[in-house]
């Protein structure tokens, strides 16, 4: 009997001996762990800093122009005596269509309502991507003030409470692009296809000429040509702004066509998104930040994500 007490106890010890041990090697795991993610938001705050300052300096052209040094990637580069690489790369948020525009704000009525000429701009881009264009009417009605559907297939409450599980559109202005998603059947493939091209800011916000893709440049002018998705954009944006407003204006077939695309541009941008690769050890992390440049030149971030755009 003793000996089989002796053996029991020892069990016992054995196995509360490996939990306390178990657990103590999860508890350091998990505080390394929270270390690390620490470090990295240091470190890509760190790039933010030195992103802040570029676009700064920048701050003085009337232009923001891809020449620039801001626009330049900085190549990986070791924090001097941490172990820890960073490198970064800064996007202007305005050279894409801006999902928020398809709205605008009525001082009459105080609310958000459709702007039927941004809502054809997108409505153009869907297709060009072989999205159901049926999205950019659910796409006003998830963000415009009112719960009366678009006549041409949009959606309000009835429409998301039949949803499993139900829920309701938010009708204000979306945060994230990755909003398109709440869309009933819009699905992954749908929105990696138009992600590279749109944006979520302030529904004022103007596209950059001096920046903008080709497509989205063809897009916005509104004009049924499709003159710009096959120039040669980088070559010249080499030298500064090119196409800018002047040149759109003249590239025209229909010049009666450019008042409605002008008040669209803005060649210089606010707006800005830094992406910062971070390495620690066998570690790695993405930091994405937007960057808002304010009228008195200083810059600030307004949203941080690990790992997602």
């Amino acid at each position: 009997m003793a000996l089989l007490v002796a053996i029991v106890m020892f069990a016992i010890a054995t196995t509360v001996a490996a939990a306390i041990t178990y657990d103590k090697a999860m508890a350091a795991r998990r505080a390394a762990a929270t270390f690390t993610l620490e470090q990295a938001l240091q470190a890509g705050m760190a790039g933010e800093a030195l992103a802040a300052v570029l676009l700064e300096d920048d701050a003085s052209n009337n232009r923001t122009e891809l020449h620039r040094d801001w626009a330049q990637p900085l190549p990986p580069t070791e924090i001097e005596g941490t172990g820890i690489w960073v490198q970064g790369q800064i996007e202007d948020l305005t050279s894409r269509f801006n999902l928020n525009s398809v709205v605008m704000w009525d001082t009459q009525t105080n609310s958000l309502v459709a702007d039927p000429r941004q809502v054809q701009v997108f409505t153009e881009l869907l297709r060009s991507l072989n999205i159901d264009q049926r999205y950019a009417d659910l796409l006003v009605d998830w963000l415009d003030t009112d719960n009366t559907p678009q006549p041409s297939g949009g959606g309000e409450d009835s429409l998301y409470l039949t949803q499993s599980p139900p829920y309701r559109p938010p009708n204000t202005l979306i945060m994230h692009t990755s909003e398109l998603l709440a869309l009933p059947g819009f699905g992954a493939e749908n929105y990696a296809r138009i992600a590279p091209f749109v944006s979520a800011l302030p529904w004022y916000v103007d596209m950059n000429p001096c920046t903008a893709l080709g497509k989205l440049l063809d897009l916005n002018n509104n004009d049924g040509q499709s003159q710009w998705e096959n120039a040669p954009l980088d070559l010249n944006r080499k030298k500064g702004c090119w196409p800018d407003k002047g040149l759109l204006g003249t590239s025209f077939s229909d010049p009666s066509k450019w008042p409605l695309a002008d008040p669209h541009y803005n060649e210089k941008s606010s707006w800005f998104r830094l992406r910062t690769n971070i390495r620690i050890g066998t570690a790695e992390f993405v930091l994405y930040s937007v960057l808002y440049r304010e009228d008195s030149n200083r810059v600030r971030t307004v949203q941080r994500s690990f790992g997602s755009e």
